[in-house]
């Protein structure tokens, strides 16, 4: 590679870097800007979400507790990234997806829908439907036997 193209190559990656930073600069304020004095979105339909999805998060050190109730640090940041990624617009969805990808499916109160907690959930049915129908044949087994004398 010859030296101007180099010094090009390094002119556009730093000011890759910059708009970069500025970006990030903007988000931080803008998410600053959404929030009041109390730590409270200044939107209440984005309030109203952010209390939502804080509900149904589980603080990840406390773990009987969401993340709206809990007092710890973690519960703190988790907070934080909620607000921040509804201040730039994200989805619900798209809020649990980056948390679960993240921290697992443990970090949901109420998992989705899946073959795994299908399974979970249906095998205590399924096992009660195989109780009744084992204990129906047997009973009918027996009422066709001879009576003793």
């Amino acid at each position: 590679m010859n030296r101007p193209a180099r010094d090009s190559f390094a002119i556009v990656a730093a000011l890759g870097l910059v708009l970069a930073g500025v970006m990030g600069a903007f988000t931080v304020f803008a998410a600053d800007q959404a929030v009041d004095a109390n730590g409270q979105l200044q939107d209440p339909a984005l309030q109203a979400r952010f209390e939502s999805i804080t509900k149904e998060l589980r603080c990840l050190v406390c773990q009987n507790e969401s993340i709206a109730d809990s007092n710890v640090e973690l519960a703190s940041d988790l907070r934080r990234q909620v607000r921040e990624m509804l201040v730039a617009g994200k989805s619900d969805d798209a809020i649990f997806k980056f948390m679960t990808d993240r921290y697992g499916e443990f970090v949901r109160f109420g998992p989705a829908l899946s073959a795994k907690t299908l399974f979970i959930w249906g095998a205590p049915f399924m096992a009660l439907l195989l109780g009744v129908v084992i204990i129906y044949r047997v009973a009918r087994h027996r009422s066709r036997m001879p009576l003793d004398e």
